[in-house]
């Protein structure tokens, strides 16, 4: 008779938030079976109580500062997990404060089911956070299937509407290529190294004992695929057709916290996984990171959509990104310039995120039942109509150029000053001539709200907490990028930390 080998208990304690976001999310859905349309306003409160409960767990576990591995090595709560995590309740919980009014003005809270936009949202962040604190293949696998599954049923909500179908037909089709891109990708890895542990892999691909080619192969697969979930150039096609189709309230669900997981992953996998790659895979990221740039920045000066505009400034932005990212390895063997390098990155991940989530829920307050103010004549004379949010408006956009002292100007310092210490002084500039070009976009919008005359008398009406979180969100970016000293270090220090392990 054998006695039966003793099975490890599974540590949950981790996974916390993750398991409340699920508990929470499917509670949701069962109560507002119950709901009428009038009463959703519970959904909504349930969700952000959700949000709450899930941010105290990641700051109790930050505070920590403690990296924990569980579920047998796929999931680890470490510092930058724990950072990121709070930055995507705050996104997610933003973007739920400025969508409420939006979403019921088109009937997308009607109906028995029509709290679906809320656990949709909470689906997809949940995916969002698995990806985020994944260490093993087939859990970053998981977390990005997840998200792209609920992302894929909110750009298709209204289904009654032709740009929205063809979004979302669009998103669904080079979405699924790109996930398989990644999966192929990791297949690759997998059978170089005979492992989908992200740390075996590390260790594996350093012995030096592998056919390089097969890593390559596998590779490029894993970048193109990343490339395609950034909207990097040239996998960025479906960035503006997604964007400017999706309702606003699901391009900014599209454009937020996705980002900040997708950054993870690219820390996970071309970082803590393929750090002895980082000759190959950083001369990718340069290519990618140029043609964003430019691209980028000059198609968004042809655009006088807005939602269309700030697709391309994000192909824009996401070239800074992977210009932190190269950095990190390019040139440099030093400790400190890596940490350095990725934190400036992950800071001009959060400042991109915080500003873009405001500019977005400024295009749904000037929205209402029938309108979307999606267009630049949409913005003339907002000065005149309301001061104070065309204000706010200027900040972000500032923000976004880079103009001193918003954040957006301390997270193009950062990222260009990783990149300088390189020794890449080409790059440098190229990055500061092509920041100069795009600022010609944002100013255009400016001058408009400033300088024209309004073609519409309509009174902005939004509900008080949509107001107020807005105008707190352009008080921050102000704030933060006059004060950029603690949140650069807290970056720097949970990279540190994580990448030390």
């Amino acid at each position: 008779m054998t006695t039966p080998i003793p099975q490890e208990a599974v540590n949950l304690i981790p996974a916390y938030a993750e398991i409340a976001v699920l508990i929470g999310a499917s509670a949701i859905l069962l109560i507002d079976m119950f709901l009428t349309k009038a009463q959703r306003s519970i959904t909504y409160v349930l969700s952000l109580l959700t949000l709450l409960v899930c941010a105290g767990i990641s700051f109790s576990d930050l505070s920590t500062g403690a990296t924990t591995y569980t579920f047998h090595g796929m999931f680890v709560a470490d510092p930058m997990a724990n950072l990121l995590k709070l930055f995507t309740y705050l996104t997610v919980g933003m973007t739920l404060v400025y969508s409420r009014q939006y979403a019921s003005d088109r009937d997308m809270l009607s109906g028995n089911l029509g709290g679906e936009f809320y656990v949709l949202a909470l689906f997809a962040m949940l995916g969002q956070l698995i990806m985020i604190s994944a260490s093993s293949l087939l859990s970053i696998y998981l977390g990005v299937e997840l998200m792209s599954l609920s992302l894929y049923a909110l750009v298709a909500m209204r289904r009654d509407n032709v740009r929205a179908t063809e979004a979302a037909m669009k998103y669904f089709v080079l979405g699924a290529l790109a996930s398989g891109f990644l999966l192929y990708g990791m297949s690759m890895l997998y059978g170089a190294t005979g492992t989908l542990d992200i740390r075996e892999i590390s260790a594996a691909v350093g012995r030096g004992t592998i056919n390089p080619t097969i890593l390559i192969f596998g590779l490029v697969f894993l970048v193109a695929g990343l490339a395609f979930k950034l909207g990097a150039v040239p996998f960025h096609m479906w960035v503006p057709d997604v964007y400017d189709g999706s309702p606003t309230a699901v391009t900014l669900l599209l454009g937020g916290a996705p980002k900040i997981a997708t950054f993870a992953i690219c820390v996970r996998l071309l970082v803590e996984g393929l750090l002895p790659m980082a000759f190959h895979w950083q001369q990718m990221l340069l290519v990618l990171a140029v043609m964003s740039l430019a691209i980028g920045n000059l198609t968004a000066i042809a655009q006088t959509n807005i939602k269309r505009m700030l697709a391309y400034s994000t192909i824009a932005q996401i070239g800074f990104v992977l210009l932190g990212l190269l950095a990190g390895v390019a040139g440099t063997s030093s400790r400190t310039g890596m940490d350095a390098a990725y934190s400036s990155a992950m800071y001009y991940v959060i400042t991109y995120v915080l500003t873009t989530v405001g500019t977005f829920g400024t295009l749904m307050l000037l929205s209402r039942a029938g309108f979307d103010a999606d267009n630049l004549v949409d913005f003339k004379g907002l000065s005149k109509r309301n001061p104070w949010f065309a204000l706010v408006m200027t900040v972000l956009l500032f923000s976004l150029a880079g103009v001193p002292p918003m954040m957006g100007f301390a997270a193009k310092f950062a990222v260009l000053n990783s990149v300088l210490a390189t020794g890449q002084l080409w790059l440098t500039i190229f990055a500061v001539m092509f920041s100069l070009i795009g600022a010609f976009y944002y100013l255009r919008v400016i001058k408009t709200m400033w300088f024209d005359e309004p073609t519409d008398s309509t009174e902005i009406v939004a509900p008080a907490d949509m107001k107020l979180v807005l105008s707190l969100n352009g008080a921050a970016i102000l704030l933060l990028g006059a004060m950029p000293g603690p949140l650069l270090a807290t970056c720097l220090s949970v990279m540190h930390a994580t990448l030390a392990i």
